[in-house]
């Protein structure tokens, strides 16, 4: 690391500034400023609406990091609470579902809010950010709002990670001290990154024997793919017994909880005092110091400016220019500075320092980047629709009338100024709950304008409108009334009977249901489904049950979109798939002992696919039936060929005149091309244009393509040999309105159903190449050294896979995480950690690695049919102490001994 005054001196240096040191724990832990936070009051928190002291945030890490627990303080401190639950007993506020305290387990998604600090008053508003900015103070000495939300940490429920995360603005990720950075820790840390979440690490469990958070640290930067800024290290007893506080960095200062107190109780001691006392920890709280200064320096300028104002003394810069640095530093995420705390959630010891760093660090929601959007064709952010520049865009990638249509009064462009201008509001439904009291709740993020009680909202991913009879504002479990819910926020509409999960909603005034074009095509950015690989068998205990327990099964897909069902047309069994092993548990639960339904679920199976090796030719087909005492008549054209996934890109797509769809879903891609129906636009325009009067009136261009689409992935829902979901796909229909179109007589169903028998055709030509595909997992197993011998002997040699590295946890010398080839990697050897009270020292105060206790990460590619059950051999291998976790890398074409093998087990031959 280059020190700063080794910097040059050109910048210039500027007049000392009047703001004075603060302390941000002397502000905070008074006994009288712990008091209980009202939930009546939750009518004139939203009336607020004050989006500067708003945090919307998310608890992600490793399952057993101790994400529950530590979201129990927090409530305990912030007044929500009057105990601390425990997740052993069973008697938290976030693990709410009988499911998660049997197990001991975040499985839903739990939203909370609460202040911090804890408002005096309900009436009291306290200083503004620009009071607190003027008196030198941090923005944590006033109260905030702060909605957050505990994920699970289970590979199992990613899909639950996935819909929460794209509505917060900033995260904490906890770590285990003792396990350090885990496999799922580095999978949510990415998924973070693709939204561009900033994020802040609590290394948690320092308590505990074995704990290291040097260690801990170097992992950060090396699995991570950033630089750690240890804002905190932990303090020791004697510098090894007991650990009882931590040493802030920041302020310099040390602070100390008594054992067995709940931690409201802080004494906070000053580096003079330090010095005193214990001299070994303020001489390495000095170094931290030191090492926080240098780092920020190397990313921020302004903290140079500081420095050398500060006559080049690392101490003396105040901590408010250091947290602003941060600030800086954290929201630029192309510096890569991860900011570090220290704790130990269940011995009550960090938590409220790490809730003051949530305010002073986190961004609120006017700070984070205008949320992307699409309409119609054209992609963008929110705030340019509302400017209006988006629609200017999508009227030149797109004519919205004919040359007759032209000749109205009100341009198109006109129509949807005036629709944007009356906008109330525009919210996304990220999480869907059927409450057994409440009914169906839908959890919103509002993202402009304001969601009002009545409202009619309109659901533009299923054209329809429905009114929001209540709003409420969730604490868990528990729930308060309120009139609106403001942008910004985060907040639960009861009543709706369609929204699911990913769904935009906009609040649009007067009796039109439905908005003008284009907004009626407005969509947040969705989120991509990951695909089952386990599925299981549900059966009603009677045929009185059925209908029921589909109706059951069709809140369950509401709730949780990644859970698909199907029925086996031979045997007519309704298929539940999902994620993996836990996942179809815990299906299996809601559906038993929550919805009361009365059906058996079988043995939990192995999705398997099927894919072809042959290209068929051009099959026409004619559907010509009644279909519900209606005549339909249409006709389609298929070719099926194999397609590689790998060597596809969309944007070198060639295009054509006639073209209306190519999508690639689910592994398999879809073209569907329309001779005259779509012909080229007269004019500099080079995009299509539609024909709509070349359709009969009960039809148009989007109900046809869609038609197609529906009956198309139909017919690639069964394989032509083994009935397993079609893989690596390519159709290609043709639908020509001179040859398969009847006028009245063709219908958007039989449309669909000439599209699904030509496809079946097509795929019956090529039946004699179809082979069997099976799930490849990425596979990352932490085992000690001890037992590392054994697991990958057993991966390579009895279970069929291939091991593809051996991570030492402490050794790494880049990132392994997320490595940008535009980035430099990070040089572990300059990251500053302290010394480990068990651990010898590598330098520079860098943590070094112990002997056969040390974790090791093997990762491997196995295929999914030999890691079912593997959790209970792996820990007979490891003596208890192995983890894995594991998610789909893509599906494998099988040899014909090993599908010779698996049909033969699947028949039961």
């Amino acid at each position: 690391m280059i020190s700063i005054a080794s910097r040059s001196r050109w910048i210039c240096s500027r007049c000392m500034r009047t703001a004075r040191t603060f302390s941000p724990v002397s502000l905070r832990y008074l006994p009288s400023a712990l008091r209980k936070y009202s939930a009546e009051g939750g009518q004139s928190v939203e009336a607020e609406a004050d989006l500067d002291k708003t945090r919307n945030i998310g608890i992600i890490a490793h399952i057993d990091a101790g994400k529950t627990t530590t979201t129990e303080r927090m409530l305990y401190y912030s007044g929500v609470t009057r105990r601390i639950g425990d997740v052993d007993e069973g008697s938290t506020v976030t693990d709410f579902l009988p499911a998660e305290r049997a197990r001991g387990i975040t499985i839903q998604s739990a939203a909370i809010t609460f202040h911090w600090p804890p408002k005096p008053s309900e009436d009291h508003k306290g200083p503004t950010l620009e009071e607190l900015k003027a008196k030198g103070l941090p923005r944590s000495a006033a109260s905030h709002a702060i909605n957050l939300i505990d994920t699970p940490g289970h590979a199992d429920f990613t899909f639950e990670v996935l819909r929460s995360l794209r509505i917060l603005d900033g995260a904490v990720c906890i770590l285990d001290g003792v396990a350090g950075v885990e496999a799922q820790t580095e999978k949510v840390w990415h998924q973070a990154s693709t939204y561009r979440i900033p994020r802040i690490v609590f290394v948690n469990k320092l308590d505990r024997d074995g704990a290291a958070f040097g260690r801990t640290v170097q992992e950060v930067g090396s699995r991570l793919g950033g630089w750690p800024a240890v804002c905190q290290i932990p303090w020791f007893e004697n510098g090894y017994g007991r650990f009882q506080g931590i040493g802030d960095a920041l302020s310099l200062q040390g602070l100390f909880w008594e054992e067995g107190g709940d931690g409201k109780k802080v004494k906070v001691s000053s580096l003079a005092t330090l010095e005193k006392t214990d001299e070994k920890f303020a001489s390495e709280l000095k170094k931290a110091r030191v090492a926080l200064v240098e780092l920020l320096s190397e990313h921020d300028d302004t903290i140079v400016e500081n420095f050398l104002e500060n006559d080049e003394d690392h101490l003396a810069v105040k901590p408010m220019e250091i947290l602003e640095s941060l600030r800086r530093c954290l929201f630029d995420q192309e510096t890569r500075v991860i900011p570090v705390f220290a704790g130990a959630s269940f011995k009550n010891i960090g938590v409220q320092p790490l809730l003051d760093q949530v305010l002073n660090l986190l961004p609120s929601p006017n700070e984070r980047p205008d949320p992307e959007i699409s309409i119609g064709s054209t992609k963008g952010g929110l705030q340019s629709l509302l400017k209006g520049d988006l629609i200017v865009q999508e009227q030149e990638s797109k004519k919205l009338a004919t040359q007759k249509k032209k000749k109205k009064s009100v341009s198109p462009y006109s129509e949807a100024q005036t629709a944007i201008q009356k906008l109330e509001g525009c919210a996304l439904a990220f999480k869907v709950v059927s409450d057994a009291k409440r009914g169906v709740l839908v959890y919103v993020r509002v993202y402009t304008g304001s969601i009002n009680r009545n409202a009619s909202l309109f659901n533009t991913a299923l054209g329809l409108s429905e009114r929001a009879p209540r709003l409420l504002k969730m604490y868990a479990s528990e729930a308060v009334e309120v009139e609106s819910i403001p942008a910004g926020h985060i907040g639960v509409i009861v009543g709706l009977k369609y929204a699911r999960t990913g769904d935009t909603l906009l609040s649009y005034p007067g009796n039109k249901t439905t908005p003008p074009e284009p907004l009626n095509t407005l969509q947040l950015r969705p989120i991509d489904i990951p695909p089952p690989v386990f599925f299981a068998s549900i059966e009603p205990h009677s045929l009185s049950e059925e209908k029921n327990l589909h109706d059951t099964l069709a809140l369950l897909l509401r709730e949780d979109p990644s859970l698909h069902v199907t029925t086996d047309e031979d045997s007519g069994q309704t298929l539940l798939s999902g994620m993996g092993e836990l996942h179809l548990e815990i299906a299996r639960d809601r559906l038993v002992k929550d919805f009361k339904a009365k059906a058996s679920m079988g043995q939990i199976e192995i999705g398997y696919r099927e894919c072809i090796s042959g290209t068929s030719s051009a099959v026409t087909k004619m559907f010509d039936k009644d279909i519900a005492g209606r005549k339909g008549k249409a006709g389609c054209t298929a070719l099926v060929e194999p397609f590689n996934p790998d060597e596809y890109n969309a944007e070198q797509t060639e295009t054509s005149e006639d073209l209306l769809l190519d999508e690639v879903r689910d592994g398999n891609r879809i073209t569907i091309h329309a001779p005259s129906l779509i012909s080229n636009d007269q004019g500099h325009h080079k995009g299509p244009k539609t024909s709509e009067e070349l359709l009969p009136p009960h039809l148009n261009t989007t109900m046809v393509k869609t038609s197609l689409y529906n009956g198309c992935l139909a017919a690639l829902a069964r394989g032509p040999k083994n009935s397993f979901p079609l893989h690596n796909i390519h159709v290609t229909l043709t639908f020509d309105i001179k040859t398969d179109l009847f006028g009245t007589e063709t219908t958007t169903s039989a449309i669909s159903a000439a599209a699904r028998l030509a496809t079946q055709s097509a795929l019956k030509e090529v039946e004699s190449t179809s082979a069997l595909m099976e799930p490849l997992m990425n596979v990352s197993i932490s085992v000690n050294e001890e037992s590392m011998g054994a697991v990958v002997h057993d991966i390579s040699s009895s279970r069929g896979g291939h091991i593809v590295s051996l991570d030492d946890d402490g050794e790494s010398s880049t990132s392994t995480a997320e490595n940008n080839p535009d980035l430099p990697p990070i040089d572990v050897s300059k990251i500053y950690a302290p010394p480990d009270p068990l651990g010898p020292s590598t330098g520079s105060g860098v943590a070094g690695s112990n002997s056969l206790n040390q974790s090791r990460t093997i990762t491997a590619k196995v295929p999914l049919k030999e890691m079912v059950g593997y959790l209970k051999h792996l820990r007979s291998l490891t003596g208890g102490r192995g983890t894995f976790v594991m998610s789909v890398d893509r599906f494998e074409k099988m040899g014909s001994q090993r599908e010779r093998a698996v049909l033969t087990e699947l028949r039961g031959m």
